[in-house]
């Protein structure tokens, strides 16, 4: 059954439901490349964890994989910020690349973006590329991740990780089953995996590494925060505060 799509607009923000009032994605119409949701926000901490847009030529990331496309935020905001990436997307509802293409700026397919109608946990096992960034934000209409959310899928995304890559996933925070998903992640990944205190809107996302290891003092991340939003307008400042008040980093120092 297709999945039904709904658009709403509200205060100068365009808003994607699946058939529900749940938020699928959000986009302020005056600044469509801005990441409007909390969440889509946190998963771009990655670039405070690698050197990318904080050293000189834009190392980091070069190859990134994107599983669930929604309202194109993630795309959009690497798509303006990071112009050496090479994205692939994998969205499986042909529906929501139809809906971001007309209401949402989804850029045009390049060579630097590539758009693949497809299933996400078909199109990680059968990969044969390496990403430096893999970003998995997908659930239906009921709020499921399905395959998205097992462990042969975890462990899949981490043999696709490069030597430098980072692998992010957007999970639930008030689902029952979020603790079972966290689990799995850091599992696959041997505990080389850090999960953010919830955000407000109640997401949990979960930064996961493979090869070189993340060891990065909170007040040298405050500094890359600082030169992060001076570059792109993206402020994770109250991150680095949530989490230093959460007591997740011991030492001062985020480890992965």
């Amino acid at each position: 059954m297709a999945t039904p799509i709904d658009i709403s607009e509200q205060a100068g923000i365009r808003y994607l439901h699946f058939g529900s009032a749940w938020i699928q994605g959000a986009m302020r119409i005056t600044t469509p490349d801005a990441l409007e949701l909390d969440y889509t926000r946190e998963m771009m901490a990655g670039l405070l964890l690698r050197d990318g847009l904080n050293s000189d030529g834009g190392a980091w990331p070069r190859r990134v994989l994107i599983v669930g496309l929604g309202t194109a935020s993630l795309v959009k905001f690497l798509h303006r910020h990071c112009p050496w990436a090479r994205m692939e997307v994998v969205e499986i509802e042909p529906a929501v690349l139809t809906v971001a293409r007309q209401f949402f700026c989804l850029p045009a397919e390049s060579e630097r973006l590539r758009v693949c109608l497809g299933d996400g946990v078909r199109h990680v096992l059968e990969s044969r590329e390496y990403y430096d960034y893999v970003l998995v934000d997908g659930y239906d209409r009921q709020a499921r991740a399905g395959g998205l959310d097992t462990q042969p899928f975890h462990q899949a995304v981490r043999a696709r990780l490069s030597e430098e890559g980072l692998a992010v996933y957007n999970l639930l925070g008030g689902s029952k089953t979020c603790g079972a998903s966290m689990e799995r992640i850091l599992t696959a990944y041997d505990a080389r995996a850090f999960i953010l205190p919830p955000c407000e809107g109640g997401n949990i996302v979960a930064f996961a590494a493979e090869g070189a290891p993340v060891s990065r003092p909170i007040a040298e991340l405050r500094t890359r925060a600082a030169i992060l939003k001076a570059q792109t307008g993206l402020d994770l400042l109250p991150t680095l505060g949530r989490i230093e008040a959460a007591g997740s980093v011991p030492g001062a120092t985020l480890l992965i």
